[in-house]
């Protein structure tokens, strides 16, 4: 018993160090929501609707982004981040990818000459068109500094879902297809 309560009083002031606010994809440390380094976009298909939800969050080495959606088809889709901050369907207005580099690297995750800043691992669908899926990138950022692409510019960017997979190394997509969801990214 003796152990347990010393654990306990060890802990205990450990807890009372962390204030959370609460947003609509959970708690979120305060110290770091008021730095801005958590944004968020809806993801709508081409008739407007909203299917689902992107969270980005800074890290010191790059942005993790979860994506939950539902109605998409069952399997793998390429997801990229655009660089314009607009989703008018058949998505074309989110521009390409974010790619800053110059020259302009060729897309892929897989192209020994890439990738370019907007390339992602593929998300999954399942049977019934879910996804659920975290996403990792050094080459984008959110934060005011650090490593990555900014993507708080002055037209914005998107997140954009693709219809089929991205195979990672043909141009310019991945052979990914068409746009299929589109979320306008923005500070949360």
């Amino acid at each position: 018993m003796r152990p347990i309560l010393l654990a306990s009083a060890l802990l205990l002031p450990l807890g009372a160090c962390v204030s959370l606010t609460e947003n609509h994809y959970g708690p979120q440390p305060a110290e770091q929501a008021a730095m801005g380094d958590f944004g968020e976009a809806t993801l709508r298909n081409a008739a407007g609707e909203a299917i689902g939800r992107a969270a980005l969050t800074q890290g010191p080495t790059g942005l993790l982004i979860r994506i939950e959606a539902s109605g998409l088809t069952p399997g793998w889709h390429g997801v990229h981040i655009h660089a314009t901050g607009r989703c008018d369907a058949p998505f074309t207005s989110a521009g390409g990818h974010i790619n800053h580099a110059a020259p302009a690297a060729p897309h892929g995750l897989l192209n020994p000459d890439g990738p370019d800043d907007g390339d992602l691992p593929n998300i999954h669908a399942d049977a019934d068109g879910r996804v659920n899926a975290e996403v990792f990138t050094s080459r984008a950022r959110i934060a005011a500094t650090g490593p990555g692409q900014w993507l708080w510019d002055a037209d914005g960017s998107a997140l954009v879902i693709h219809a089929g997979s991205d195979d990672h190394r043909s141009q310019p997509i991945g052979g990914a297809g068409g746009r299929v969801a589109c979320g306008v990214m923005a500070a949360g």
